[in-house]
Formats: structure tokens, C-alpha cells, sequence
């Protein structure tokens, strides 16, 4: 290990983020059961995708993370749809002593967490709102999000170099 002139071990370097804002760059919440109706009763079955999107802005150490919710509800029983949400939650962020390699993970694992309990709350009001028992959201593990996106991607490249092209 190198060491400095004073015999300490180097330093690694200090991580700085800051959430400089955040905000709903999209919503939509359609009650599909008070608009069509139902008979009997209603045993729902909550389905919820997440994509991630990260982008670097054009002021220095800035990106902007996307995070793309679509929960979906059906009863279970007749498999009629009862609501469907979308929204896009997008947070900018200012960060600092990330190494570059490491910069991809760190927008599309830590900046998503940070911003997940906002998430949270607002799927939580907008199903309320809509006519619903509010959906309380289980964490989400972003590490494993990435790691299946990576692997997914893999697979595709994979998949495409064993094609042969005409």
C-alpha cells in the first residue's frame, strides 16, 4: 500500500451529493373500476414495473435520475382492471468524487433510494385520492434492479453477436 509523507495511509476520495430538486415530470391515475363499474367483490392484484433513466446535464457534476413507476391493479378473480398509475419522478442531483466507472451504478442505485420515499408517498396519496386504500409501496432494491438490467443487457449482446448477419 502507498503511503504519504507522513506515514497515513492515502485518503479515497469524499463523495459529495446534493439533491438540488425534485419533481413530477409526469402522472396519470386512471380508476378504471369507478368508470366501468363492478359486480360483487373485489380481490386485487397489484402489479408494479420500475425503469430507471439517468442522464448527465450540460452544468458540470450534474445529472438528472428518472425514476418510471406503472402499478397496475386487477381483480384477481375476474381479471378486470381496477386502476392503473404512471409516474415519472425525476430528481437533480450534484455529484462529486465518484469515480467514472462507478458513476453509472451510483445514478441508477443510490440516487433512485434517496428519492424513493417520495415515490412512495405519492403513489400512496394518488391511490387514495383515485378512490383507493392508500398503496404503500415495499422497499425496492435498486442493487438488484441494476444488477438484473445488467445482466439483461448481456444477455442481448450475447444473443446479437451469435446472430449471424447477412
Amino acid at each position: 500500500m502507498a503511503e504519504t509523507g507522513n506515514g497515513a495511509a492515502p485518503q479515497a476520495p469524499q463523495i459529495k451529493m446534493n439533491i438540488l430538486n425534485q419533481y413530477i415530470r409526469d402522472v396519470s391515475f386512471e380508476n378504471i373500476l369507478a368508470q366501468q363499474g363492478t359486480a360483487g367483490a373485489v380481490v386485487p392484484d397489484i402489479q408494479v414495473q420500475v425503469n430507471l433513466d439517468a442522464k448527465k446535464r450540460d452544468t458540470e457534476h450534474q445529472y438528472e435520475v428518472v425514476t418510471k413507476l406503472v402499478v397496475s391493479s386487477k381483480n384477481k378473480d375476474s381479471d378486470q382492471q381496477l386502476f392503473l398509475l404512471e409516474l415519472e419522478y425525476a430528481g437533480l442531483f450534484h455529484i462529486e468524487g465518484v469515480p467514472e466507472d462507478q458513476m453509472h451504478p451510483f445514478l441508477l442505485i443510490e440516487c433512485p433510494r434517496m428519492l424513493f420515499p417520495y415515490v412512495r408517498r405519492i403513489v400512496g396519496d394518488l391511490t387514495r385520492d383515485g378512490g383507493f386504500p392508500p398503496l404503500n409501496l415495499e422497499n425496492i432494491d435498486f442493487l438488484q434492479l441494476y444488477r438484473q438490467e445488467i445482466a439483461r443487457r448481456q444477455e442481448e449482446q450475447t444473443a446479437a453477436e451469435a446472430t449471424p448477419t447477412a
